[in-house]
């Protein structure tokens, strides 16, 4: 029997993800806001783990129903099989998200579901699950939207973002999962010439160099099923070594990151050593507005500052100009994607952008520009005014 999953994503990748998770063995993926909901077997929830770049985790739902008061779902969380598929030894985190819920504390909701689970283990165990909020062994999720109750056992333990390296732990601007959407919005193929020029801690770079070798981007890390007593370790190791098989031999690829500051390239090649992928990168110390492209054409991408910090925006006021006269100069026959929230870009680059969508970096509405730079021509020079 098929069972019932959905998976959140970065906002704006859902469609992105709906193909991805069918092209993995999903079944009736379909995007709403904020992830997918789609149906399969555990062989399918295993490879989305493993083998999904755009999804934020797995969730598995395995109750729901209508409410109106606390006591309803206290109800629907008591009647969860919860011992059936972990153990009282095993620790417990509850999560709680509402869209449009009537009810008035999420943090009593997140209460009265962990006393349900307590006192469910306690019926029929005599003794209950302790809570670690820190590194749970089970990660229980409660969705409520305003009538209805959905509750979820979160197959991916950490979210799918943590791909297992980046010892030069930095707070990367953009997760790995959203920078996996934007190169597959980016239209770049694996062979295709690929330049970040302003690498930061290397996130595009890995995912970038992960895709050109088939590397499955949950080899290097564990998952929350593999805890429950359901796990099937046998079919499980099958799948991992199916995907380890797969993936390519390290080689130099036609994918390159600068940065002006040398401590982000240095940051850089840190996380592409811990990905044991930095032979394959090449990295240079270098100013975009100065930089010469690595080859006729290719893809550019790029995450600018944002201009939060005091004195940025003053900065990156005079900074596009330059960028957008340093495209027209030496940039023809590249395609380049900029992704940023700041709305000044647009207005100050002095290039017309082909594409512009919408994306959330977190809570952040940002956009993913797309220049066409036409090789030989300043024909997206805007026409100067007469003076």
């Amino acid at each position: 029997m098929a069972e019932v999953f959905f998976s959140p994503c970065p906002r704006g990748l859902e469609n992105l993800l709906a193909d991805e998770l069918t092209a993995l063995g999903a079944r009736g993926a379909q995007a709403v806001h904020g992830g997918v909901g789609w149906q399969g077997d555990w062989a399918a929830c295993q490879r989305a783990n493993l083998e999904s770049r755009l999804a934020t985790r797995v969730m598995w739902r395995v109750a729901q129903g209508r409410y109106r008061a606390e006591v309803d779902i206290y109800k629907l969380a008591y009647s969860v099989t919860w011992a059936k598929w972990f153990s009282a030894d095993d620790t417990i985190r509850i999560y709680v998200t509402a869209q449009k819920s009537p009810l008035q504390s999420l943090e009593f909701i997140t209460l009265r579901v962990k006393d349900a689970v307590c006192d469910h283990f306690r019926t029929v165990v005599g003794r209950r699950p302790n809570v670690d909020t820190a590194n749970p062994v089970v990660r229980i999720h409660l969705f409520l939207t305003a009538d209805t109750a959905t509750l979820y056992i979160d197959t991916s333990g950490e979210p799918l973002y943590k791909r297992g390296y980046k010892p030069a732990a930095v707070e990367a601007p953009v997760k790995e999962n959203l920078a996996a959407g934007i190169l597959r919005l980016t239209g770049w193929q694996p062979g295709e010439v690929l330049l970040d020029p302003m690498c930061g801690s290397g996130t595009f770079l890995i995912e970038a160099a992960q895709m050109a070798l088939d590397i499955a981007p949950g080899l290097g890390r564990s998952f929350g099923f593999e805890r429950l007593r359901i796990h099937d370790p046998g079919a499980w190791a099958a799948l991992r070594r199916a995907a380890e098989q797969r993936r390519k031999s390290t080689r130099v690829l036609q994918i390159f990151g600068s940065d002006i500051v040398g401590e982000w390239v240095r940051r850089s090649r840190l996380n592409l050593e811990a990905a044991g992928l930095a032979d394959c990168v090449r990295l240079d110390r270098a100013d975009l507005l100065e930089r010469t492209p690595p080859a006729a054409e290719g893809v550019m991408v790029a995450n600018p500052p944002y201009g939060v910090r005091i004195g940025e925006a003053e900065e990156l006021a005079a900074f596009y100009p330059q960028l957008g006269d340093a495209l027209k100069q030496r940039w023809g026959g590249w395609r380049c994607y900029f992704f940023t929230a700041d709305t000044a870009l647009p207005k100050l680059i002095g290039l017309k952008a082909t594409r512009r969508t919408p994306l959330f970096n977190g809570a952040l509405e940002c956009r993913l520009y797309e220049y066409r730079m036409v090789a030989g021509s300043n024909r997206d020079r805007p026409p100067r005014l007469a003076e």
